[in-house]
């Protein structure tokens, strides 16, 4: 049953998403796609989190480090009561509190900052490190892409997180096999990304990202193993929204509001499916 809550809570985020990007016209489409179930997860069933006090000091922080896919994180803070579904239809227009990437000092429910890739991690670690330091049971949740990865940054921040023994820090990679350019295979392969978080001293789980029973699972499982741990979720770019899926480039693309409304309503069909 939470399963199934938390897949619905999914389909709500995915439309909210889609209908914001209509309404501005574009985004970044398919890598917020594929963090819809993993952000229902966090939100809805993993977080300590307080909608009515977005800036309670005890509540766990999530770092989006891919900040473009900001649209996403702002359909999930709406769903889950951070603000009015209504103020997605702003997104990145003029005097919005909905830019394009994601801003803390704009955006009930942002806690820190992100788009310049790979410095996401850096910043939810410094967010772990001061919530030990203050004696707060509070965790750091960061969400990098697979291209991501081949920002140094996010390695030094790793072995960091292993040396300092941050085990109030999650680092969930959404393995989503597309970059910008082009597939991360192609441009620069991440090899097999579960060895090499071991070996930086993590434990490494696997988990499918298009299910949000197994997201919970290994959540849940990291949560509980007493180090810092990384959960690499395997997803598809765009996925979920029939548009989005069935181009080569989808990374950011202009949408309409037909469009838009026909991967809802492709949405709530697939939903009604796995409800039977």
């Amino acid at each position: 049953m939470e399963a199934d809550r938390l897949t619905g809570a999914a389909a709500e985020i995915r439309k909210l998403t889609i209908r914001a990007m209509a309404a501005a016209g574009y985004g970044h489409i398919g890598g917020s796609m594929s963090v819809c179930e993993v952000l229902a997860v966090l939100y809805g069933a993993v977080m300590r989190i307080d909608p009515a006090r977005p800036d309670w000091e005890e509540r766990d922080r999530l770092v989006l480090s891919k900040g473009h896919c900001g649209p996403a994180l702002y359909a999930a803070l709406a769903h889950y009561g951070y603000f009015d579904p209504a103020l997605l239809l702003t997104l990145n227009a003029n005097g919005t509190l909905l830019p394009s990437h994601c801003d803390r000092l704009k955006t009930p429910g942002v806690d820190l900052s992100t788009g310049s890739l790979g410095q996401g991690v850096s910043l939810g670690l410094g967010a772990a490190l001061g919530c030990r330091m203050k004696g707060l049971s509070s965790r750091a949740y960061v969400i990098v892409g697979d291209g991501e990865l081949q920002e140094g940054q996010v390695w030094e921040g790793v072995q960091f997180a292993a040396h300092r023994n941050l085990d109030n820090f999650t680092l969930v990679v959404d393995a989503n096999k597309r970059q910008l350019d082009g597939y991360v295979e192609d441009i620069c392969r991440g090899f097999d990304l579960e060895r090499k978080f071991g070996a930086f001293g993590l434990a490494a789980l696997e988990a499918d990202g298009q299910d949000c029973g197994s997201i919970l699972e290994a959540l849940t499982k990291a949560k509980e193993c007493g180090r810092p741990a990384a959960v690499i979720l395997d997803t598809e770019k765009g996925q979920g929204c029939c548009f989005a899926e069935t181009v080569p480039f989808n990374h950011y693309m202009n949408i309409s509001s037909e469009m838009a409304e026909e991967a809802c309503r492709e949405i709530d069909r697939k939903l009604a499916e796995v409800r039977r």
